[in-house]
């Protein structure tokens, strides 16, 4: 069994901070189930363009408010308290916060931990981690 808290991982080598976000990393690809789940919180005010050409990965928003618009068509969704997207096609997108949102995440195949996006938004193939 596993049980982890947010506030053991903060601080730690689990809590990643980019430009717009910070995440922290309660399941990781070493914990050995299949999927890595992060605790992210996207920055108020800012706009991340993104595309998991190597990942699968849903999020579910537990606070704040923000929009995430699909590249493709241009369509964008207002993303609050309750709402999750899948990003089923490794479809690129850029995810704005309107305020603080945080957002649950499930990556597949599992992060290993101290993955950042590359400058297409991406993280690297699973066996380069």
């Amino acid at each position: 069994m596993i049980v982890r808290s947010v506030e053991e991982i903060s601080g730690s080598d689990r809590d990643i901070a980019g430009e717009t976000w910070t995440s922290r990393r309660l399941l990781l690809k070493a914990d050995g189930m299949g999927f890595s789940l992060h605790d992210t919180v996207i920055f108020a005010g800012t706009e991340t363009r993104l595309c998991y050409k190597h990942h699968l990965e849903s999020c579910y928003c537990v606070e704040g408010r923000g929009e995430i618009e699909a590249v493709a068509d241009g369509r964008r969704y207002e993303i609050g308290p309750g709402v999750l997207y899948a990003l089923d096609k490794h479809d690129p997108h850029i995810l704005r916060a309107h305020t603080d949102m945080r957002l649950i995440c499930v990556f597949n195949p599992a992060c290993a931990g101290h993955e950042i996006h590359d400058p297409e938004g991406s993280y690297p193939l699973p066996s380069e981690t």
